[in-house]
């Protein structure tokens, strides 16, 4: 026959298509290309599980990750199954012969077009909501954790009368199971009735039947399912109410049922889940009636039920059964609130007693002498001085302190406690002589030693009295392991213990080298690890480096609050991890919290909002790290620790009652050590956690009350006050200072704050809790309660009232002048003899100086106020027991000197405005310098000792 294409016979080359060698090549570097990415992904997972053995919690590893395995697999198969079955199913019920109509027409070609992939379109689809869903799953390990794991509460809700632990861990659970059952029910109806669709079970504008009676029945049953469920969650909402929050004028979180919900939304859902299941069930009889026209009717039904007595009657039941009489209707509501409240706080045994605000004796002298056992009036303020340790303690540039250092209590050589202002000399990279790769990450891999100061003195010079300083370190804390390996600036990894030495400190001989000995990290000997950690730390260097050799470990995660998350992700970790020299070691303090957000009738708070204070705002590493940010029940449940050299976490049982840590303990076992194993020394330097705190005084705010009815009139409303300190509007941080109150005998480690009444000044109420764990109070809330009838000043007053006395003015516009400028410290409250007490201490940084000395000290007592250079010279100012000297910067030759000092700076001011005329300002430069020096020199000369009084 002839040639129909008339050209050449031999072999054709289809226009477009790449040649063999191009194909090879693309299908290459696809393969290498899906290598790569599954490299990459087993890199992830293979550095994890190395890291989680490496610190001996390979069970909180394969626990965590078989749970999520389960899960994505379970839930993902049953959604890809449910839906498959229905798309199979619509199929499989299509019509035998499709009506021949223009829609039907139109459908044919997408039918043509599908029928060559029908298998594959199923596959694909039913894969893909089988990803999502089991991915959704598997975020919800938490929750299946704790239901399978959870233990009774021993407490039962005062409406249902069920244990605690049902709202706590299975209420959730059972939600999860309904919104699941739910999206399983809403996929499968519209896949199937796509489908149905497609093959001519439904029709859109076909004359005739608008539905095969197959596909009215496969429908119904997947409608009748979807009811169903709606009949499951309206049951669930009745518990569902005791865990409701809801806006209420007594408080903005409040939680629980009301009369509202207690007499018309509780009754509503039962009548709305009776009506549920008479709708689920006529959506099952359309098997066998094949109509649809009951069903629509109950479903309107529903619906209708649902706006009328779901919606309209609980507002008109509001309006003119609760509004007339609110008080006497919601106080019995109200009361089971405040006792849920308190007690999912841990603010039920709080103790408030009466205190009359003004001093019960007229005998100054006594009062003077009761000063020092009363209180250890801490004038180191750790928010404030951490650059002056910089200064006098950083020795080399590579080293670094916190922004903010740490409190706590140390024994002295004669044996009495102290509390002390610490700080550990961690690694700044910043300030390394240079910056690469090597010296990044192998020379420069750890800080070294701790330095300690006295918090109730100051020196001659305003500086801190170290008991440990130096490098080494020295003093009074003995002999432990300087180096620091885990800190909170520690933020990057070091690869230690291979032939590379690292720079250990230096000193005049200069510089000594170590090599990490500790069993920390990951060993780099395996090329398996080492190629898997270039990938996930995105570093090539890693895989060929002649710096890693035998013995080499990577260290990282390493700052302690990061290292107990981890171990622990179902732990919320306080914001403030501490430092303390123990058993020859430095170790790391981290508190840590058991939270739930399903104690029934507590209210809600929110404890990245309830946390925060004027710290937090410019201070983000001290924010808490929740888990969950909404709760309403909280136990300081574990108390952690992380070695500085070893980076060894150890988790201790600290609230053997709180079920939430058991619920916990049951999902990881082995993980949490007994209380019993804390030794006597770590004991001593335990305290109560800040966050905690805070969030228990956001509480207290409000349910310090008891009385249903003072609750509901919010007469006894309190406010925690902004920190008079600063310009920042947050909330006053706690303190933690050795003192005591009205009933103790002696003084005990606390963390303190105050109250003000809500949209006023003057203070309400002091607050401390026993912070000291040997003390048989440990964690006892002590609230001191002001007459309403007088007032006292509060913080902001008594900040106000020292900034307005005309001579502290003078000598504070005269401290602040020229490069001088003027830092306040902690305001303290003190109370004492009936009275209440506050000092301050006020820093100077000026000058040559670029970090803060102390110059003066504030205390303010019944009305009066002294500003002196030391706190003895303040105390006996104000109880008029020795005549002060006179401030030395008020002096004559320092006043002259000051003077000078703004002459100059008012020449240099002027001379930048001629011209400028830069000789001219170049000379005013060189006064201003000479006069501030002539100041300083002639303040030192006559400053004395700063001591606490007593």
């Amino acid at each position: 026959m002839p040639d129909r294409g008339g050209g050449p016979t031999g072999p054709r080359i289809r226009a477009g298509r790449p040649s063999r060698r191009v194909r090879t090549l693309l299908v290459t570097l696809g393969v290498l290309a899906a290598l790569g990415m599954a490299f990459t992904m087993f890199a992830g997972f293979w550095t994890d599980w190395l890291w989680y053995r490496s610190v001996h919690y390979s069970s909180v590893f394969t626990t965590t990750l078989w749970t999520k395995t389960g899960l994505f697999f379970v839930f993902g198969v049953l959604m890809a199954l449910a839906v498959g079955f229905n798309i199979w199913l619509a199929h499989r019920l299509r019509p035998p012969l499709s009506a021949m109509s223009m829609e039907q027409q139109s459908l044919d070609r997408y039918r043509m077009g599908v029928a060559p992939y029908k298998t594959w379109l199923l596959l694909a689809v039913t894969a893909l909501v089988g990803l999502i869903a089991g991915a959704s799953a598997a975020a919800q390990w938490r929750l299946w954790l704790m239901w399978v794991n959870g233990v009774s509460f021993g407490q039962k809700d005062p409406q249902f009368h069920r244990d605690v632990s049902f709202y706590a861990f299975d209420l959730p659970w059972y939600r999860f199971l309904l919104a699941f059952g739910f999206a399983t029910a809403i996929l499968s109806l519209i896949a199937a009735a796509l489908t149905h669709y497609l093959y001519g079970g439904l029709r859109v504008t076909s004359p005739g039947s608008r539905a095969s009676a197959a596909a009215t029945g496969h429908l119904s049953v997947l409608l009748g399912i979807f009811v169903s469920l709606k009949a499951v969650a309206y049951w669930l909402d009745r518990y569902g109410l005791t865990v409701k929050s809801s806006d209420f004028k007594a408080t903005d979180n409040w939680t629980g049922l009301r009369y509202v919900d207690a007499n018309a939304y509780l009754p509503a859902k039962t009548i709305l889940f009776c009506i549920a299941v008479i709708c689920a069930l006529l959506f099952f009889a359309t098997l066998w009636r094949r109509t649809w026209q009951l069903p629509v009717i109950g479903f309107g039904l529903m619906v209708l039920s649902a706006v009328l007595i779901g919606g309209l009657y609980p507002a008109i039941v509001q309006k003119f059964q609760v509004q007339p009489n609110e008080q006497a209707k919601e106080a019995p509501y109200v009361q089971k609130n405040l006792k849920a409240t308190r007690e999912a706080y841990g603010i039920d045994h709080t103790q408030v007693d009466e205190y009359s605000g003004r001093a019960a004796t007229d005998d100054k002298a006594a009062l003077r002498d009761q000063v020092g056992k009363t209180a250890s009036i801490r004038i180191m303020d750790p928010n404030v001085v951490s650059p002056t340790f910089q200064q006098l303690q950083q020795i080399r540039n590579y080293y670094g302190f916190p922004t903010n250092l740490d409190v706590d209590r140390y024994t002295t050589k004669d044996g009495e406690e102290q509390d002390t202002v610490l700080g550990l000399r961690e690694l700044n990279l910043a300030g390394i002589p240079k910056n690469n790769w090597i010296n990044d990450h192998f020379r420069y891999t750890h800080g070294y030693g701790v330095v300690a100061a006295k918090g109730t003195e100051a020196d001659d010079k305003g500086r801190p009295v170290f008991t440990e300083k130096n490098l080494p370190s020295k003093g009074d804390l003995g002999t432990y392991q300087q180096q620091v390996y885990y800190g909170e600036k520690t933020t990057t990894y070091s690869i230690v213990g291979g032939p590379q030495k690292e720079i250990d400190y230096s000193d005049d001989q200069g510089e000594k080298t170590t090599s990490y000995t500790g069993r920390s990290g990951v060993n780099l000997d395996n090329p398996l690890n080492r190629a898997a950690y270039a990938v996930a730390f995105n570093e090539p260097q890693i895989l060929y480096s002649g710096a890693i050799g035998d013995g080499s470990r990577i260290l990282y995660n390493r700052t302690p609050k990061d290292r107990v998350e981890s171990v622990a992700p179902w732990l919320t970790i306080d914001g403030d991890a501490y430092p303390a020299v123990v058993d020859g070691r430095i170790q790391w303090i981290v508190d840590a919290y058991t939270t739930s957000n399903g104690y029934p009738y507590a209210s809600r708070t929110t404890l990245g909002d309830t946390t925060a204070d004027s710290l937090t705002a410019t201070n983000n590493s001290r924010a808490v790290v929740a888990q969950q940010n909404q709760v309403n029940y909280i136990r300081n449940s574990v108390k952690a620790t992380v070695d500085a050299y070893t980076g060894d976490v150890r988790l201790y049982q600290w609230d053997a009652a709180d079920p939430v840590l058991k619920t916990w303990m049951k999902a990881f076992p082995h993980t949490v050590r007994p209380r019993a194993d804390i030794s006597p020394e770590l004991m001593a330097h335990l305290r109560y956690p800040q966050d905690l705190f805070k969030v228990q005084r956001e509480l207290l705010t409000r349910y310090h009350v008891t009385n249903a009815q003072t609750f509901l009139s919010g007469s006894e409303v309190w406010q925690v006050p902004d920190d008079p300190t600063n310009d920042s509007r947050n909330s006053v941080p706690p303190y933690y200072l050795s003192m005591k109150m009205p009933d103790q005998k002696q003084q005990v480690f606390s963390l303190t704050t105050t109250f003000t009444p809500n949209g006023r000044e003057n203070l309400s109420a002091f607050m401390a809790v026993d912070s000291d764990p040997r003390a048989s109070d440990y964690g006892k809330i002590r609230i001191l309660k002001l007459p309403t009838s007088t007032t006292v000043d509060g913080p902001k007053q008594v900040q106000s009232q020292f900034n307005s006395e005309p001579s502290i003015a003078e000598t504070i516009s005269l401290l602040s002048r020229g490069h001088s400028q003027v830092e306040y410290g902690n305001l303290l409250t003190v109370p004492l003899d009936g009275g209440l007490l506050y000092a301050e201490p006020v820093y100077v940084r000026g000058g040559t100086l670029k970090y803060p000395l102390l110059r003066k000290v504030l205390v303010t007592y019944e009305g009066r106020t002294a500003f002196e250079n030391t706190l003895d010279q303040a105390l006996d100012k104000v109880f008029g027991v020795k005549g002060a000297e006179p401030p030395a910067s008020t002096s004559p030759t320092v006043r002259q000197a000051l003077q000078d000092a703004q002459k100059a700076y008012d020449a240099g001011q002027e001379a930048l405005k001629a011209g400028p005329d830069w000789d001219a300002y170049a000379k005013a430069q060189k006064d201003l310098q000479e006069a501030l020096r002539r100041a300083e020199d002639a303040q030192s000369k006559v400053d004395k000792p700063r001591t606490s009084g007593g």
